[in-house]
């Protein structure tokens, strides 16, 4: 009998135990959120100015695509990728025989048509003899003067065809229009072209452009700060730092489809560019006073709008504050609203912070602070 009571006890001891650990949890608290030690500074108001940089090339302001007048079979190539070229230079050819057999039935039929005008000249001048003596009625003489008319006509004709095509005959040979520089070849001996197409293109002597693209978003400003002299400067890569002035010229009037960006050409005034040479273009922007600037790891992106963590004091938390930010200034950028001047916030940490979160403001260790003066030094 003793062993009947054994097993029910066992099981009320191991269901208090259960019992009193579910208690134990249930009493246990959630682990409070770190208190996040962050850089922070005060916002100040001073005056800001930046420089914007594009990448360039330096092209001709003209280049010309040249072809044949007619078509016909290249026959020969006299100029290169790079070959310097002089105007009137001879830079290739075609097949001329059929545009001399052109020209030569053209000289055949201007003959034919002078042969017929002189035939109606002499028969003209034989009827009017005859008309004035009386042997000739005045409608025979009038027939007479038509057909002078019209063979008069018809050699005019024939003259005209004549020179056309010994004109054909001549643009056989391409030459070119003006001095400068072969920058493609687009067609080789052997191979027939068409009228109009391009053989080489040549990049004439002369002024040189600036090439670049702008931001959609930034044309306007572009225009009003390159209007502003010595606003723009070119440096040359491969050379010196060296600064160049340059003029805005043109600004395309429609985006490029694929990178939705404006091509803006800029005249360059000195001589030294070489054609094809990569260059920087830079823009000084004009200074403006009472902005607010502020490191750029101070700015994030909240809910789709620039934003930063704004500190008070007195509760020791961070909230977002969205602000209106104008340009970057190098590492800096230019904030146009959104903070006024005394407010506190955060400018490293900003990543790990959520809304309403408690922070401490972070301080160096002796040891530290001395590192980072003798890094600086």
């Amino acid at each position: 009998m003793p062993n009947v009571y054994k097993f029910p006890s066992l099981i009320s001891v191991l269901a208090l135990s259960a019992a009193v650990a579910l208690v134990a949890c249930s009493k246990r608290q959630e682990t409070p959120s770190p208190v996040r030690a962050v850089r922070t500074e005060l916002v100040t108001v001073g005056s800001a100015g930046g420089r914007h940089e594009f990448a360039a090339e330096v092209r001709a302001r003209t280049e010309s695509r040249l072809g044949f007048r007619v078509a016909g079979k290249l026959v020969q190539r006299r100029v290169n990728l790079g070959d310097t070229v002089k105007a009137g230079q001879v830079l290739a050819q075609l097949d001329p025989q059929d545009l001399k057999l052109a020209q030569d039935v053209a000289s055949a039929n201007q003959a034919a048509a002078q042969a017929n005008y002189d035939l109606n000249l002499a028969d003209y001048k034989r009827a009017r003899d005859l008309h004035d003596q009386g042997f000739v009625s005045g409608a025979d003489l009038e027939r007479r003067t038509t057909a002078l008319k019209a063979a008069q006509s018809q050699l005019g004709q024939a003259r005209v065809q004549t020179r056309v095509q010994r004109n054909q005959a001549g643009y056989a040979v391409l030459q070119a229009d003006m001095g400068g520089v072969v920058t493609s070849v687009e067609a080789e001996p052997g191979g027939i072209v068409g009228a109009g197409q391009t053989i080489v293109r040549v990049a004439q002597d002369g002024p040189r452009d600036v090439v670049f693209s702008v931001p959609e978003d930034r044309v306007s400003l572009f225009r009003e700060a390159a209007g502003v002299a010595g606003a723009l400067k070119v440096r040359l890569w491969g050379g010196d730092e060296t600064l160049f002035d340059a003029k805005l010229r043109e600004v395309s009037a429609a985006a490029d489809s694929s990178t939705r960006t404006f091509q803006v050409k800029a005249e360059l005034k000195s001589g030294v560019a070489k054609l094809g040479q990569t260059a920087t273009v830079l823009l000084d922007l004009p200074k403006q006073a009472d902005v607010i600037k502020l490191p750029l790891s101070a700015v994030f992106e909240f809910q789709g709008k620039s934003s930063v963590w704004l500190l008070d004091p007195k509760t020791m938390t961070v909230n977002t504050q969205t602000v209106q930010v104008l340009h970057a200034d190098g590492n800096e950028v230019v904030v146009a609203g959104g903070l006024h001047a005394g407010q506190e916030l955060v400018t490293a940490g900003a990543h790990v912070l959520t809304p309403g979160q408690k922070v401490k403001r972070y301080e160096l260790t002796e040891r530290a602070a001395a590192a980072a003066s003798a890094a600086t030094r």
